[in-house]
């Protein structure tokens, strides 16, 4: 059960890696000097996606590499990516009020049944 958990938490992180990297302007980053990195209009906004590209991958990784210890390494591998997808479109519809379609909730939606089916069938 705990690897299951440790499968949510990498997703969980993975989504918010995803959004990290969306953000992450590298361009800006190579033009941020040490007399302006501080500054909360100047350097943070440059930095937070930064941050938190490092923070959320080696969370990712690290939750993952918990769960595949207990879990089969492909059943893991399916079910973490299918959360991540399932929750970086949650992110899309719920926090940046992206459109969404019924086909979307629908696929989604076996998607989830996957999930659950992978979860309750696994071998481990």
């Amino acid at each position: 059960m705990q690897a299951w958990f440790f499968l949510f938490l990498a997703a969980s992180f993975e989504t918010a890696w995803t959004y990290s990297l969306k953000y992450m302007t590298f361009d800006a980053l190579k033009g941020l000097r040490w007399s302006t990195f501080y500054l909360p209009t100047v350097g943070l906004p440059i930095l937070l996606p930064f941050v938190g590209y490092i923070v959320f991958g080696v969370a990712n990784i690290y939750f993952f590499s918990q769960a595949i210890k207990q879990i089969p390494t492909p059943t893991a591998f399916a079910v973490w990516t299918a959360m991540a997808l399932i929750l970086i479109k949650a992110v899309d519809v719920f926090v940046f009020k992206t459109n969404w379609s019924f086909t979307e909730l629908f696929f989604l939606t076996l998607i989830g049944i996957g999930i659950i089916g992978l979860r309750l069938y696994s071998a481990s």
